[in-house]
């Protein structure tokens, strides 16, 4: 989870983005791994404000005010770094619209200083979920929708079950009693 999601004053401001529905609602169900890929780096805290610029599939972080001082090499290394020690999460919640963390609809700019017509990944977001391309990742602000959230949940507990099958063995009669305890919500998916 994004640490600035749990509470942890880690933003570019010295503030947070304390989430009441994950530390109340979805603590009873997980158990939290807190990553800030902008701390991590080490752009410290408070640090200047960071945006993605240039193409959507490949932005850049660079710094609001002075587009000259590029971070995306950091925030890249650390990911490298920090992504295979996240190797038996289950699942992973990101801040939205951040330019390291944000998964969906990430503003873009352009050299004009407008956003771009296409929308982006941010840095970290984009690396572990190219490095993780089945881990089920939702945004905080996408998990207010029950929908949305009971099925996070969902993909969640069938990621945990189907990692500890694979642990114990892949057997004919382990993959039958997986696919039977998820029956319905595959026959939802794909009849």
């Amino acid at each position: 989870i994004s640490s600035c999601l749990l509470g942890q004053e880690v933003r570019y401001n010295g503030g947070h983005k304390h989430s009441q529905l994950c530390t109340t609602q979805l603590a009873q169900y997980f158990e939290f791994v807190p990553t800030c890929p902008e701390l991590g780096a080490g752009l410290g805290v408070p640090r200047p404000a960071i945006r993605l610029t240039g193409d959507p599939a490949a932005p850049r972080a660079v710094h609001v005010k002075d587009a000259t001082v590029d971070v995306t090499a950091r925030l890249e290394n650390y990911a490298q770094e920090r992504i295979p020690q996240l190797n038996n999460l289950n699942g992973y919640i990101f801040i939205k619209n951040s330019p390291s963390c944000g998964l969906f609809r990430v503003k873009v700019y352009q050299d004009n200083g407008y956003p771009h017509a296409d929308s982006g990944r941010g840095i970290f977001a984009a690396a572990l979920t190219a490095a993780q391309p089945l881990l089920p990742v939702e945004e905080d602000g996408r998990l207010q929708d029950p929908a949305l959230r009971e099925n996070f949940i969902t993909r969640v507990f069938a990621w945990h079950n189907w990692h500890e099958l694979y642990a114990t063995g892949l057997s004919a009669s382990g993959l039958i009693n997986l696919h039977s305890r998820y029956k319905y919500a595959l026959m939802a998916h794909s009849p």
